[in-house]
């Protein structure tokens, strides 16, 4: 798969908050399927299991089974890597911008 589908998979996953606040549970340990159930108790378990799926896809989610219980776990290299490649580069970019601005400013 090319990095450019890589990263549609990945804005695609984002660009749902409920997917978010998904990720945002596993950031401080991972949770099984059922945790999460029970923490978005407005959706059903065939709705949340559809999201991890697109979670899972995108790589964002890795899963590792331990009897009858599904263990997701954040994977943040995803996130990492479209940062690289879009946000700080374009940060970089207004900053110098902001910066040529207050020298501007200054004078």
């Amino acid at each position: 798969m090319s990095t450019d589908s890589k990263d549609d998979l990945v804005f695609k996953a984002l660009a749902n908050g409920l997917r978010r606040q998904m990720l945002d549970a596993m950031q401080q340990e991972p949770q099984t399927t059922g945790m999460l159930c029970e923490r978005f108790s407005n959706l059903d378990r065939c709705t949340v299991m559809q999201h991890l799926k697109v979670l899972e896809q995108a790589e964002l989610v890795l899963v590792r089974r331990e009897g009858r219980e599904r263990w997701n776990h954040l994977n943040a290299l995803p996130i990492q890597a479209i940062h690289d490649r879009w946000i700080s580069q374009y940060a970089g970019h207004a900053m110098s911008i902001l910066s040529t601005l207050q020298q501007d400013l200054d004078r």
